[in-house]
């Protein structure tokens, strides 16, 4: 009865054992395969701006073209706010489930560098995913003006230290930080007259108070088209592909400046790796399309992709190179 017993226990046993691969192989595979299907749903992306701006614009193409090709909708959300800090915490208090993803830009680096406390840590809290468009800033003057090039503007500067002035947004912004590398590495001394928003600086502009701006090309397009201004100088250290004529700021003489502004996608940190492959992936495909390209290129921006690794990379340097300016700057931090 007792080896009979034993016979029957070992018997179980054993196909208790013989059944645990089966069943773990099972318990898990529910969870890969939703992965591997991923998205099964609609996908947000959270943009730190409202409508109508170049990145929600270039967003939304964007997510047409990604909509398409997933078979699910991918949604613009637009959560404005003074530095992105209510759409960075939105996605990052979200389910790490790849369902909701943010727009990350070279204005993220400032804010870590301009705010003493953000609520969020984007290099430990954001999973990069890939860059969407890279934009220069241009350096513009009156199309009346005697300044007929960037170096012909130095050269007035360094001439009548303390009159010349550079009108830009507000204080931290991309605009007003590029004005201030600028007078850093060119060594001018110029006064950068802060304006609440860039139809005021054209304003000043034609009427001379500010002998130049820094802007982004939207801003500035259409009086530049018009003939009213004139773009002298661009912030990459290469041409830029939607202003080949006009010359670089390193071109003219302030060798080694470069401000290259930038939106990209990020998600919570811990989503799935397949998730942020299958969105790079997607992501890559989609700008290079020439559609794509050809719609970014009529709002200055050029679209780019990046691998993850190269964003991240891009956001560290980033938030080193402003805390140096700011520092330099004097501006006191928020």
């Amino acid at each position: 009865m007792t080896n009979r017993n034993m016979g029957i226990s070992q018997v179980v046993r054993r196909g208790v054992l013989l059944a645990l691969p089966a069943a773990l192989v099972l318990a898990f595979a529910p969870f890969s395969a939703a992965q591997a299907k991923w998205p099964e749903r609609p996908v947000k992306i959270v943009l730190p701006f409202g409508a109508g701006g170049v990145a929600d614009v270039t967003a939304r193409i964007m997510a047409e073209k990604l909509s398409d090709k997933f078979g699910q909708r991918v949604i613009i959300e637009n959560m404005p706010g003074p530095g992105g800090i209510n759409a960075a915490r939105s996605v990052v208090t979200s389910p790490a489930d790849g369902y909701t993803m943010g727009l990350v830009t070279n204005g993220t680096a400032i804010s870590v560098a301009a705010f003493n406390n953000l609520p969020f840590d984007p290099v430990k809290q954001f999973a990069m995913v890939s860059t969407v468009g890279l934009f220069d800033l241009v350096f513009v003057v009156n199309a009346e003006s005697k300044y007929k090039t960037l170096s012909d503007f130095i050269a007035a500067a360094k001439a009548e230290p303390g009159k010349l002035n550079i009108g830009t947004i507000a204080v931290g912004s991309t605009q007003n930080l590029g004005a201030e590398l600028f007078k850093s590495m060119a060594g001018v001394d110029v006064q950068i007259v802060p304006y609440k928003g860039s139809p005021d600086i054209v304003i000043g502009l034609l009427r001379n108070d500010v002998q130049a701006m820094f802007e982004f090309p939207p801003a500035v397009q259409g009086q530049v088209n018009d003939g009213k201004l004139k773009i002298l100088g661009t912030s990459s250290l290469k041409r830029s592909p939607t202003m080949k004529d006009v010359p670089t700021i390193d071109e003219a003489g302030v060798k080694g400046y470069e401000v290259e502004s930038w939106n990209a996608v990020f998600a919570p940190a811990g989503t799935p790796q397949e998730v942020i492959d299958t969105m790079n992936k997607a992501m890559v495909e989609v700008l290079a399309m020439p559609d794509v390209k050809a719609a970014f290129a009529k709002v200055g921006v050029v679209a780019q992709a990046s691998t993850p690794a190269e964003l991240q990379a891009r956001l560290v340097a980033d938030i080193k190179k402003w805390n140096a300016v700011i520092d330099k700057a004097g501006i006191p931090r928020k």
